[in-house]
């Protein structure tokens, strides 16, 4: 449990709010397969960390040991997915029960992500969370500083008037996760595509599922 009250949970978004890390890998394979490679959705899966599209564009050429331009494969990547967004996103299991219950206690909550805002508004309005969040989504952008660099959870805290020891984060990525240990707030990891990708910390709690986090908030 949290020894401080928590006033504000701070989330991260694609793969926490929104479940979207598996539509992600799909198009990579489509993409990737279009060039040449041959990978399945369990290589990709096995390999992803989420974090910068070129960042996630090279590792995934290095995993199918080819080249191509990052700026070709980013925009191939982005036409893929979108449709892939608009008629498969959905928000993670729980995401709506633990919104719903810190509104109800009065806990306040953000969030964040490495994408550019009008992204995160555009995830969250595809997956039926922006109403939550209108007003309290940062960006990366914003902050001038892109996880696991902990600025942007600070950023958050100052934004939205809370110190860091009332806040926690919660991310499913390593770098996420790391962001939030930097930053010196508690951190949660919501349970990632595969068990390889959970983070091994005495100070991270990992949880199956969004509505679990209640259970650490007082």
């Amino acid at each position: 449990m949290v020894g401080k009250k928590t006033n504000c949970v701070i989330f991260d978004c694609e793969g926490t709010l929104v479940d979207s890390e598996r539509l992600c890998c799909e198009a990579l394979v489509q993409v990737f397969n279009e060039i040449g490679a041959e990978l399945s959705i369990e290589d990709i899966i096995d390999n992803f960390e989420g974090g910068k599209i070129a960042d996630i564009m090279h590792s995934t050429l290095q995993l199918a040991e080819k080249t191509a331009d990052i700026d070709v494969l980013e925009q191939r990547y982005r036409e893929v997915l979108e449709p892939l967004f608009l008629k498969k996103l959905t928000p993670m299991r729980g995401a709506i029960e633990l919104l719903d219950w810190l509104r109800e206690t009065e806990t306040e909550f953000c969030v964040t992500s490495n994408a550019p805002k009008d992204r995160i508004e555009s995830i969250l309005k595809s997956a039926g969370l922006y109403n939550y969040f209108q007003g309290k989504i940062f960006s990366a952008f914003e902050a001038n500083s892109w996880k696991p660099e902990p600025d942007l959870i600070r950023y958050c805290a100052m934004n939205m008037g809370f110190m860091l020891d009332e806040c926690v984060y919660v991310d499913d990525t390593h770098k996420g996760v790391k962001a939030g240990l930097n930053a010196g707030v508690t951190t949660f990891q919501i349970t990632p595509l595969t068990w390889q990708n959970r983070v091994s910390h005495p100070k991270v709690t990992v949880l199956e599922s969004l509505e679990q986090l209640t259970l650490y908030l007082i």
